[in-house]
């Protein structure tokens, strides 16, 4: 909130309040009327800045006396009984505004602390899990390079074609947790706006499953009804977030089928991935969308972004992801989203 709309809520405010009290003046007497005014200027004081506040603490005091305190309508006070209490009312509004301003003022800086130490935390967190997630691909890396030149030279194809393959799996997982972050970045920074556009459901899911290695989509089906409409949605979130929950759930899923399919409902799409892992506790259901969160005792894998990406690019398009699990019966992530639906015969008459 601008200064200069303080100013005038500040004033306004006291106004009103002054104005309510005159009408009542005669019931409460205008002693009650300065106890009034004080606990506004104290609610303003709480709220708004400080010179804000010291300027309705004035006018709450020049009102109080033109219009409450004998004689009215004058600045003039015969009473010296009433000239303290003018003084005093005076000299409290001002102390309790530099307070209240003082207190704010330390509030806030506490506040920044504490989301600087966090901030400390996440970043630390990050460096130790970037050290350990992103030094195992690319030792692999290096590694079967090496193997490769050895094995090239006695033209061992065999054992070469087994470590092109090893420097596959390890730069795709190099490349997902690098598009994780930045990905979680662009999100956070506003970078990434929705764009919906009309596609096919079977586009979106397979778009998302194209990106998993052949050995992969073996533990996949796909679970699509023939008949669904055209949804419209964005293609490049949905499909991104279907892939890092099929990456989730390949890595944490147990080794066993894994399930992909869609359900339609009035104005959304449930886009869902189900596994027949060893599933979540409850404390692990509340966390597991936190940014860096992983579960006690996981596998080696990840930096804990890929779910958090998954919430970022639903809550971008105005959905959200869902979680259904209980310990020992797997999970089942679904991206809720809203659209609209037209079939094809319907969508070329638009």
């Amino acid at each position: 909130m601008n200064v200069r709309l303080q100013f005038v809520i500040a004033i306004a405010v006291v106004l009103l309040a002054s104005l309510l009290c005159f009408a009542g003046v005669t019931l409460i007497g205008y002693k009650v009327v300065a106890l009034i005014l004080l606990t506004v200027v104290s609610i303003l004081a709480m709220t708004l800045s400080m010179w804000p506040v010291v300027v309705a603490a004035t006018i709450s005091a020049f009102v109080w006396n033109f219009f409450f305190i004998p004689p009215l309508y004058t600045f003039h006070i015969d009473n010296a009984e009433d000239i303290l209490m003018f003084l005093l009312y005076f000299i409290i509004a001002l102390l309790n505004t530099v307070l209240q301003s003082r207190i704010r003022a330390e509030r806030e800086k506490a506040r920044e602390k504490e989301e600087k130490v966090k901030s400390i935390q996440l970043y630390h967190t990050l460096l130790n899990s970037l050290s350990h997630e992103m030094k195992t691909p690319i030792a692999a890396i290096i590694s079967s390079v090496d193997g490769m030149k050895f094995h090239l030279e006695h033209k061992d194809m065999a054992s070469l074609n087994e470590l092109v393959g090893e420097v596959e799996i390890a730069g795709n997982r190099l490349h997902r947790q690098v598009e994780n972050m930045l990905n979680m970045n662009r999100l956070e920074s506003g970078m990434l706006q929705a764009r919906p556009d009309w596609c096919e459901v079977s586009e979106v899911v397979y778009a998302a499953v194209g990106q998993l290695t052949d050995e992969q989509v073996k533990n996949v089906k796909v679970m699509l009804s023939e008949d669904l409409p055209l949804i419209k949605i964005d293609i490049g979130f949905t499909s991104q977030a279907l892939y890092n929950l099929l990456q989730n759930a390949l890595t944490y899923g147990g080794g066993g089928e894994i399930e992909v399919g869609a359900d339609l409902y009035e104005g959304y799409v449930d886009l869902f991935v189900k596994d027949q892992g060893p599933g979540l506790d409850e404390e692990d259901t509340l966390r597991v969308f936190e940014k860096f969160y992983r579960a006690p005792g996981s596998k080696a894998g990840g930096i804990g972004l890929g779910l958090a990406v998954v919430k970022g690019f639903c809550e971008a398009q105005g959905g959200e992801v869902k979680l259904k699990t209980e310990p020992g019966k797997g999970c089942i992530f679904t991206l809720h989203l809203p659209t609209e639906t037209t079939y094809i015969n319907q969508l070329k008459n638009e």
